[in-house]
Formats: C-alpha cells, sequence, structure tokens
C-alpha cells in the first residue's frame, strides 16, 4: 500500500513538473503542424531574409540568398531542434561532461582530455581557410543567435533541469564533433594490444582466428592472388601482462559508454550498409541508391533532417547536430552514402621512459622529454548538488602521441589521424555538397578528411561510382598490426596513400556496387588498409538480393533494408541440427528430437515472433565462447574483440575439426548439447521458464535512451519505451536490418528527386514535449521511410509552417 501511494506522489509530481515547464519546452523548439503559419524573427548577422519552411516532419527547409546567410539559418534551426543535443556532444569530445552529469562521466573527461580532441579541433579552426572559417563562423552565429533568444525558463528542458545555460557555439566546436565519429569508428588500437597478446599462438591458429578472408566475400576493387610478403609484423612482446589486458577491457567500457550516450556507438568499427545500381537494374531506367548507417540508437537521433538551397546549392539529407551542410544525402544532380571503411589510422609505440627522470623518454637520436600537459577538470558533486570540485589530470604525449595505456610498467602512445591538426582541413562538405557529376564529386573527395568512408555515388545522367576516401598513413616498416618499439623509427608514417590511388570505380560492368563494411579490396591491393573487416553476412546478404531483380524499384530496396534472414544463424541451425540428429539415442531423447526438428524448419528470419531464434542465438553465443577459451585460455578470451572470427567459426562447425574440439568434450554432438544447456539456462534467467514467451522480440528490443531518462521523477518525459525489434547487429552474424543500431534509412532516386525517402529513428525534435519527438518511429519500425520533398512545388505542397528570418 505504501509502495502504490509513493508511484501515485511520484506520478503526481512529474505530471505537476511538465505541467509548469512544458509550455515553455514547447515554445523553445517544437513546430506546430496542425495548420499552416507564417512568422518572422529578427536575427543578428544576417544580411538578409531567410525563409524556413517546415513540413509535417519538422524538418527545416532553408532558402537563402548567400552561403554565409544559408548556414547561419542551419546553425539556428539546428539550435533550434537540438541545442542541448549540441551541448551535449561537445561537452563528451571536450572532457567537460563530469561539470554538469557529475563524477560518473570523470572517466570519460579524463579520456577525451588525454586524447586532446579540443586541443586538436582549436588548432584546425586557428589554421582554417578563409572559406571554411566564414562558413563555420556564419554557423556559429546562428546557434548563438538562438541561445541569445533564450531565458532561463525557455531553455530546452535538461538546461533547466541540470541548472546551467549553455556558453555560445565556437568554429572549434564544429570541428569537434568530428572527433567523436572518428573515435566511433577508427578505434583500432586495443585490437594491436590483443594481437601483441596473442603472439605465441601458432601461426596457423592465430591466423584461423583473426581470420580476414571468407568465400562470402564482396570485394569491391580488385581480386585475390597468392600472398607475396608477410600479412602482419612482428610483435616486439610476448609477454603481454594480464593487467594490461583488464585495462583494455576497462578502456573499452569508458569509450562504449561515452559513445553510447550520444548516438555514436559502433561495435567492432561495423557501421552501416548502402548500394547503388545502374539503371540497367531499375525499372525506371535511372539508377537508385540506399544507405542506413548503424550507430548506437538515442534520443534525440544522431541525424538531424535539413534541406538547404542557396545560389549554387540545391542540398537535402542528414547532418550531425553541430555540423554545417549535408553529410548524408543528394542535391539536383548527384546522390551519396557512407560506411566505414574501418581503417587501421592508429599505431600503438610502446616507449622507454627513463627510470631515474620518468619525463624523459627514449629516441632514436637519444633522451628528450615529453610534454606533460595539466587538465583542470571541473566536477559536480552530484545530479541535484551544483557544487563543484576540481580533479587534476595528466596528460604525458611523446613525439608519437598521448600515453593512452599505462600499465604493468609499460606506457604506450598513440598516433592517430584524427588528433594531428596538419591531416585535417575544416571545409566539411561544402564542395560535395556542390558537386554536378563525378569528377566534381571525386574533386571534393579529395578534401574529405574525416574517418574513411566508402561512398558509394549516383548521378541523374544514370552514372554509378565508388570511393574509399580518407587519410591513410604509409609505415616505413611493418603495418602497425601490433605496438612499435617507441624508441626506434621502425614504425614512422613516412607518407600517406595518395588519393588517386585510393579504392574507387565507376560505372563498373556490374552495374552493382554494395559495402557494409566488409573486406571491400582484394590482396593485389598494394596499399594496407586494415587486417579487421567487418563480418561479410550483411553484404554477401545484399548483393544476393540485388541480383535476383533485374528491374528493381524503390519497394524492392525497402524490402532489402527490412531484410531479417541471418546466414550465420541458418547455416549453425543447419549443421546444428545434422550433428545433433546424428546423435540422437533410440530413447530419452525427446527434447533434443524436438529441437532439431524445430533447427531443420527455421526459415533463418529473425522476426519478433520466432522461438527458434533465442534458442539458436545463445547456442551459438554458448559454442563460440567454447572454442574461444579452449583456444586461448578464459583470460585472453575476454579481450579477443576480432568479428571477423565467426566465418571461421561457422567452417568449425561445418567441418567438425579435431582441432577446435575443447578437450572436456568428445565429439561436437557433445559440445552442441552444452551449448543447448546453456541456452536454456539463460533464457530463463532473462524471459523466464515459460518456453512460450522465449520469442526474438521479447529477448532482443530496441530502446532509444536519453542520458537524463533514468533520473528519479523527472527523467520519465525523456523516456521511450522499449520495442520488440526485428533482427541483429551482432549476435547471429548481422541482418542486413541490424534493429536498433539503425539510425536513418536512405532511397535516392535520380530518376524523380521528390521520389527520394528518407528517415531517422525518432524525429526532428530534441524535446519531449514536441509532435517531433518521435513522430518517425513508426515509419522507422516499420521500414517505411518517408518521401522527403526535394523540388520547389513540392516543398511548398507539404510546408505546415513558415519562418522568416530578417536581418
Amino acid at each position: 500500500m505504501k509502495s502504490k501511494s509513493l508511484i501515485r506522489i511520484s506520478f503526481c509530481l512529474v505530471i505537476a513538473f511538465v505541467s509548469l515547464v512544458a509550455p515553455n519546452w514547447l515554445g523553445s523548439g517544437a513546430t506546430q503542424t496542425t495548420q499552416q503559419s507564417t512568422t518572422s524573427l529578427k536575427i543578428a548577422g544576417l544580411k538578409q531574409p531567410v525563409i524556413i519552411r517546415r513540413d509535417e516532419r519538422g524538418i527545416p527547409y532553408i532558402e537563402a540568398k548567400s552561403d554565409h546567410d544559408l548556414y547561419l539559418a542551419q546553425g539556428f534551426a539546428t539550435a533550434t531542434d537540438r541545442l542541448w543535443q549540441m551541448d551535449l556532444l561537445r561537452r563528451t569530445a571536450r572532457g567537460e561532461l563530469a561539470e554538469v552529469l557529475g563524477k560518473d562521466a570523470l572517466d570519460e573527461d579524463k579520456r577525451h582530455r588525454t586524447l586532446g580532441f579540443a586541443r586538436a579541433a582549436e588548432a584546425e579552426a586557428a589554421q582554417a581557410s578563409a572559406e571554411a572559417r566564414n562558413l563555420l563562423d556564419a554557423y556559429a552565429k546562428g546557434v548563438n543567435a538562438y541561445i541569445s533568444s533564450l531565458d532561463p525558463k525557455s531553455l530546452p528542458p535538461e538546461f533547466q533541469l541540470l541548472q546551467y545555460r549553455p556558453r555560445p557555439w565556437t568554429p572549434a566546436d564544429s570541428l569537434i564533433v568530428v572527433k567523436l565519429f572518428f573515435e566511433a569508428l577508427s578505434n583500432s588500437w586495443r585490437l594491436d594490444v590483443m594481437r601483441e597478446s596473442l603472439s605465441d599462438v601458432p601461426p596457423a591458429k592465430l591466423a584461423a582466428l583473426l581470420t580476414q578472408k571468407s568465400p562470402l566475400d564482396v570485394i569491391v576493387v580488385g581480386k585475390d592472388v597468392p600472398a607475396k610478403r608477410n600479412a602482419t609484423q612482428r610483435a616486439i612482446s610476448t609477454n603481454t601482462e594480464k593487467e594490461l589486458l583488464i585495462a583494455l577491457e576497462e578502456e573499452e567500457e569508458v569509450r562504449s559508454r561515452a559513445l553510447a550516450r550520444v548516438g555514436l556507438y559502433a561495435e567492432s568499427l561495423a557501421a552501416s550498409n548502402n548500394w547503388v545500381v545502374s539503371g540497367n537494374h531499375t525499372a525506371s531506367g535511372k539508377p537508385l541508391l540506399a544507405n542506413d548507417p548503424h550507430l548506437a540508437p538515442s534520443a534525440p537521433p544522431i541525424w538531424h533532417m535539413a534541406h538547404l538551397t542557396a545560389p549554387g546549392v540545391r542540398v537535402a539529407g542528414v547532418t550531425a547536430p553541430g555540423l554545417p551542410g549535408v553529410v548524408i544525402g543528394h542535391n539536383e544532380h548527384i546522390a551519396w552514402g557512407f560506411t566505414n571503411v574501418g581503417t587501421d589510422v592508429q599505431d600503438l609505440y610502446l616507449e622507454s621512459f627513463d627510470p631515474e627522470n620518468p619525463k624523459r623518454y627514449q629516441t632514436p637520436t637519444g633522451w628528450q622529454d615529453a610534454e606533460v600537459r595539466y587538465e583542470a577538470i571541473k566536477v559536480r558533486n552530484t545530479f541535484t548538488d551544483k557544487a563543484i570540485e576540481t580533479v587534476v589530470h595528466y596528460v604525458t604525449t611523446t613525439r608519437h602521441g598521448p600515453i593512452v595505456l599505462d600499465r604493468a610498467g609499460k606506457r604506450y602512445a598513440l598516433r592517430w589521424t584524427a588528433i594531428d591538426p596538419r591531416l585535417h582541413n575544416a571545409l566539411g562538405f561544402y564542395r560535395q555538397n556542390r558537386a554536378r557529376n563525378w569528377k566534381e564529386f571525386a574533386a571534393a573527395l579529395q578534401t574529405y578528411t574525416g574517418p574513411m568512408q566508402n561512398m558509394i555515388y549516383a548521378d541523374s545522367a544514370g552514372h554509378i561510382g565508388y570511393y574509399a576516401a580518407g587519410v591513410v598513413p604509409i609505415r616505413k616498416t611493418g603495418d602497425g598490426s601490433v605496438p612499435y618499439d617507441g624508441s626506434t623509427d621502425d614504425g614512422e608514417w613516412v607518407s600517406f596513400v595518395p588519393f588517386e590511388e585510393l579504392p574507387h570505380l565507376f560505372d563498373p560492368p556490374s552495374g552493382i556496387i554494395v559495402t557494409a563494411n566488409q573486406r571491400v579490396v582484394g590482396s593485389d591491393y598494394p596499399y594496407h588498409l586494415s587486417h579487421s573487416w567487418a563480418q561479410p553476412y550483411r553484404a554477401r546478404r545484399i548483393l544476393d538480393l540485388l541480383q535476383k531483380n533485374q528491374k528493381m524499384t524503390a519497394d524492392d530496396f525497402r524490402r532489402v533494408l527490412g531484410d531479417i534472414y541471418t546466414i550465420a544463424g541458418a547455416n549453425f541451425a543447419k549443421q546444428t541440427a545434422r550433428i545433433l540428429r546424428a546423435d540422437l539415442r533410440a530413447e530419452g531423447d525427446d527434447e533434443l528430437r524436438k529441437l532439431v526438428g524445430a533447427l531443420e524448419t527455421w526459415d533463418g528470419q529473425l522476426n519478433v515472433d520466432s522461438r527458434v531464434a533465442p534458442v539458436v542465438a545463445q547456442m551459438r553465443i554458448s559454442f563460440r565462447s567454447k572454442i574461444i577459451n579452449a583456444a586461448l585460455g578464459e583470460e585472453r578470451a575476454r579481450s579477443f574483440g576480432w568479428s571477423n572470427f565467426d566465418t571461421t567459426l561457422d567452417r568449425i562447425l561445418n567441418e567438425q575439426s579435431k582441432e577446435w574440439l575443447p578437450k572436456e568434450f568428445s565429439s561436437y554432438a557433445a559440445m552442441l548439447r552444452a551449448s543447448h544447456a546453456d541456452a536454456v539456462q539463460v533464457l530463463t534467467r532473462a524471459l523466464g521458464a515459460d518456453q512460450s514467451q522465449w520469442t526474438w522480440g521479447n529477448m532482443v528490443k530496441a530502446r532509444f535512451p536519453h542520458p537524463l531518462a533514468r533520473a528519479p521523477l523527472v527523467g520519465l518525459p525523456f523516456a521511450i519505451d522499449p520495442l520488440p525489434q526485428n533482427g541483429t547487429g551482432f549476435m547471429l552474424g548481422a541482418t542486413v536490418n541490424v534493429g536498433a543500431a539503425v539510425s536513418m534509412r536512405l532511397i535516392a532516386d535520380p530518376s524523380n528527386w521528390d521520389k527520394t525517402q528518407h528517415g531517422i529513428t525518432l524525429g526532428q525534435s530534441g524535446l519531449p514535449t514536441s509532435p517531433h519527438w518521435k513522430d518517425q518511429l513508426p515509419d522507422w519500425q516499420a521500414v517505411t521511410p518517408r518521401v522527403f520533398p526535394f523540388s520547389e512545388a513540392a516543398i511548398a505542397h507539404a510546408t505546415k509552417s513558415t519562418l522568416v528570418l530578417e536581418p
């Protein structure tokens, strides 16, 4: 009775709180859509009037008469929808979270201070060209114009709840958002330490554990030829202490927590599907292009939709809050989409420090003093207590970069393209947004310096293409796959892969290009990109589906985007059924016989109602764990993070090789029986003893967390109920539709840009009381992205409200 009273009191408090401040929240950024309306607003810094129309989804269509006014208005409109998210992104990258979120974020702040994102972004802003500086300054002015318009009662709710006001936005703040994408999409250094720890494993077994190739591979450029050189460099030490492996786990936990909070965590560097087909494969005779980036689900989403028009540019698509322009989308001539390449652009160096002077470290020319930087981190006492204390954090930097791993007497420095300002320009996507053909698109990509991306291309003239763009180092020796001895010059970066020699192709004879983070180059490619590729299952499934239909439409593309067939899971079920059926006894195996029958008839679809899929998933997890534990031992197995090992796992089960069978099992049938017992135990613990409730939708749910959703009472308005999820990201080798990690969906149609379909997960607004807080969720769940109007006539028809910004 007492608990019920507390619940009622809590509910009343929340209702009272929301009713008190909700009108202010709504007024600070929500777009009314019940009827068309026109308002005007004076904005400092504008040179001429700008029109911002909004449609039924609250998407801003911004029309300006100059680039300056366009990006100023984009900054204003984005801040109107997502100001607190923008502040969260920059605080995360700058290492300033603990100041508002408290001690729980201190380790994350220390990590980002160590990486030095803020220093790098400030240096890039200082060296920016006049063109880039004008763009960033205009965007910042727009953000700050919106901030200036707010009083304490009209601030977005998070600022009110946490009781602080955002400081002005700066050009460096836009650049620092890019650093978070780098962190999410290029985190290979921990694999270098893991590989070093495995250097005593026999070469044949090590190669199988660290799988690079598979019969399922979908290679985009080149072909495989017999290897002419060793694939990896030699480890400098075979003694990687247990403490270092524990440190790796701790570091990854902090990294994933920080990135997941802002919707940018990409597990195992795998992030996205994209594909493009030529007009030979479509009903319209023009190309079609699709893209669905895979990132951690969050509320609000990481993407913000926008349509931008000014002299020389008309472009629509998505961008991250804080970034000017459009990151993924199309203009009136071309369309493009991204997936992560996963290039190895991080190298570790084991530095030798002087025991008598811990600031000195050894170099080829003798001792050198490391830079020791003092970082003062402000830490809030508690969620409700604004009292601040200052925590001192020291960062040691060598000629290679900051010390990122310091444990067991070993100190590793990190060299990374993301934190070297000399490797970056601040122009962003300005030229890409304005490209009119393949030649101009490729020229624009020469200015791209973000995380290396598989960029697919289609144009209204009927051409398709592909470019893997980004900065890729060339080492003096080796390939950076294990740490270098920092006292030598062996691991120095002597140059970078020339742009014209990066992987690319134009109008391939097949008329189909597919990338899904898989290995995209054959072994004949002359430069090292990576040893660690994502599993090939998604790319193979996409290609198989595209090759079945010669006259595709947007509906066909939607079906591919929504596909939930698991190649790895179906193979595991088939082979498990074969092995167990041969091992069935005449009597006493009724439960196992029932399992075998279910496995044999399962269609491999990970839909919410499937009762076979959860059992298959948990059995495969157990089977994988037993194989790796037997091969490496439990301690090293915990830090084993090679996602592509699952293709070796398929081969192990298919061949039932004795060398992989754990010694405690007499046969693979015995191990699979044990794996089934483990699965039953896990599912019973998670979903209860009633096996009718063991469905995929009950086991796997899509969640869209907001950083404040768990706060007592006041967090309730930010909470979004979990949804049963179709598909998977990694549990069964990944399906095309990876469920909650699908951050947006695009189907670009060059035959008629007004038919282009585009949608994000929740909605445009970051305000829970806005009608656009989660109005796109039903379309996301059903895999039915809506048409995104592009032409003047289509926009006029779609307009629900108009805001005129005046100087």
